[in-house]
């Protein structure tokens, strides 16, 4: 599908909402119900092919929501799920997206648990949003453009670590 048919996601809370990748160069998150976010790689950076976005340096990506340039901080992704955490600053709150499981990854704002996303970097992401807290429009813009352009879920450190000593053995 070519972004001009392809369809929305149909979010619970938030209605149509459209994710769309070019290549690993940029991504874009809109909807009626949400502010448009626009994510962007410098093209001079180098790409990794494990990142839907192309990199986890913050120096080589741009965040806008809005046309407006927010704060955007992923972490390294080394051994422990909390390394793949991503926040971004916006509108005063801090939000944190963080593998909290294998194949999702939970959205928070000024700590506050909103809910979980499951995608693996790509234009198809699902949100799992929680009942008892009062969402913004914002929550699902950052969530949706997060989960496509970094992934969700990380293994725990201890499999990471039976996988490796495994794959080192003859």
């Amino acid at each position: 599908m070519n972004e001009i048919d392809r369809a929305p996601i149909e979010d619970t809370r938030f209605g149509a909402i459209t994710v769309r990748q070019t290549g690993q160069d940029r991504l874009e998150v809109d909807g009626d119900a949400i502010p448009r976010v626009t994510l962007e790689r410098d093209p001079a950076a180098e790409a990794d092919p494990q990142i839907a976005i192309g990199t986890r340096d913050p120096a080589h990506l741009t965040m806008r929501i809005e046309g407006v340039e927010v704060g955007l901080l992923p972490a390294k992704g080394r051994l422990s799920r909390h390394s793949y955490r991503v926040d971004v600053e916006y509108g005063g709150a801090e939000y944190r997206l963080v593998p909290d499981s294998v194949p999702s990854s939970r959205l928070t704002r000024d700590g506050l648990h909103l809910g979980d996303f499951s995608s693996d970097g790509d234009e198809t992401v699902i949100a799992d949003w929680r009942e008892d807290c009062e969402l913004r429009p914002a929550d699902a813009a950052i969530g949706y453009a997060l989960a496509s352009a970094f992934g969700t879920g990380a293994q725990p450190m201890w499999m990471m670590i039976v996988d490796g000593v495994t794959s080192a053995l003859p």
